[in-house]
């Protein structure tokens, strides 16, 4: 009966996949920046799907459509890059995500109240909601439930404060963090949950609670979130429609939509997955990022928007212009990760470290560059790594699930060496300030 009701549920969450059916994953090297501007030249002209940029010294991975790959490699062939095809049919990967997931969640046991979730698995929104809740419920002296607003098609944005003191003691710096602004990307979802088991259930390191307090925001995108659950695995964007008549094309990417150097690195296209939106702001889920950050902004010392993939840790700002504390953010971001880096996956490279523009590519209107440009001490984008499935295939944002656990604690490593340095810098500020 089991095994018939794994192959019952994997053979309906494989038809949700035929919008993929021949797209193809490619593997594209670079010499140089003008081989750089090419490959995104070629990638616009033919609608692909950047799944990570390409550098010289690193490889991106490109997803093409099945009726535009020979354009595609044509193209490629005539600007002379370098490049194979690591998935010639992107939905066998897909399938067997799907299959890997179903077997992991069947295998689950049941939980108890407040018992934690095992990270074995990806869970849904509803999951994910109703666990926050059961957390509140549980933990009311630590853990309070905010609500910080509703989505656009009217989902709750939730998010958990973490404090032994309610947020009362001042002298206390704060950790903000978040994953799932872009929703296609769910292994970032392992890291926030793993670390609020950290904080509130599996307490190991006082320290990290008593002198920290947490906010942890582990879907930022629920509407797009859910979407990747059913219509389109790779889905990007918020769900946001009224842009275009009939909706032919809809969304926001969410990371472009906050009010730093807005549209001067994005995209006024409604159908690019980097469209920024009619205005800062234009999107109620970054309004309640935005709303978070201003509220706290005297305290948050460290802010952490966990991405994938690509095994780095970057930050602003994303024009290439460095911020006046420049050399500290790379220091500590170089701290960071030598710790993942020393219990990481062997297999996986070692984190790069560095401004984003100089690391990857130029980027507006993001996150990570509004916390720092009000003031944020040290604010990051992790890149998590993209995992290969077993048989050594590129996988990409997709999960297999013998990572998530190890994504939450090796990740984890790198983000309590970031809030201990933000710990004690604040100390230090707070010292200089009562000795005026």
């Amino acid at each position: 009966m089991w095994v018939a009701g794994i192959f019952l549920l994997a053979s309906v969450v494989f038809a949700k996949h035929e919008i993929y059916e021949g797209h193809a994953v490619y593997q594209v090297s670079v010499k140089d920046v003008a081989q750089v501007k090419q490959l995104n030249e070629i990638s616009g002209e033919v609608n692909a799907d950047i799944w990570s940029h390409a550098v010289p010294g690193h490889p991106g991975q490109i997803l093409v459509s099945r009726e535009l790959k020979d354009l595609f490699e044509e193209a490629l062939r005539s600007a002379g890059l370098d490049y194979t095809i690591e998935v010639d049919n992107v939905k066998t990967l897909l399938d067997l995500e799907d299959q890997l997931l179903a077997e992991a969640a069947s295998k689950s046991p049941n939980r108890t109240r407040s018992s934690g979730l095992d990270l074995d698995r990806i869970y849904t929104y509803e999951e994910v909601d109703a666990y926050l809740e059961e957390l509140a419920a549980a933990y009311p002296d630590v853990v309070t439930l905010v609500q910080g607003g509703r989505s656009f098609e009217g989902r709750p944005i939730k998010y958990l404060k973490i404090s032994t003191t309610n947020f009362e003691d001042r002298t206390k710096p704060v950790v903000f963090m978040e994953s799932l602004i872009h929703a296609r990307e769910w292994v970032t979802l392992p890291v926030t949950l793993y670390a609020i088991e950290k904080l509130v259930i599996d307490v190991q390191e006082q320290d990290l609670v008593q002198d920290i307090d947490w906010i942890i925001l582990p879907i930022a995108n629920p509407d797009g979130y859910v979407f990747t659950h059913g219509a389109n695995r790779f889905w990007r964007k918020n769900r946001a429609t009224g842009y275009m008549i009939n909706d032919i094309c809809v969304g926001v990417d969410l990371n472009r939509n906050f009010d730093i150097n807005w549209s001067s690195h994005s995209s006024n296209i409604v159908c690019s997955e980097i469209f920024h939106g009619r205005a800062p702001y234009s999107e109620p889920e970054t309004i309640v990022i935005r709303d978070i950050i201003r509220e706290h902004i005297d305290r948050i010392e460290l802010f952490l928007d966990i991405h994938s993939f690509g095994s780095m840790i970057l930050y602003g700002f994303g024009t290439g212009i460095l911020p006046p504390n420049g050399l500290i953010l790379h220091l500590v971001g170089v701290q960071m990760a030598t710790a993942i880096d020393a219990v990481k996956m062997s297999w996986n490279p070692n984190y790069i470290v560095g401004n984003v523009a100089m690391v990857l590519y130029e980027a507006s209107g993001s996150a990570q560059d509004y916390a720092q440009g009000v003031g944020v001490p040290l604010s990051y984008t992790y890149e998590l790594p993209g995992h290969r499935f077993g048989s050594g295939t590129a996988a990409g944002f997709l999960v297999d699930p013998n990572f998530i656990e190890q994504a939450g604690f090796e990740t984890w490593e790198g983000i309590k060496a970031g809030a201990r340095f933000a710990r004690n810098n604040f100390r230090r500020k707070n010292d200089l300030d009562a000795q005026l």
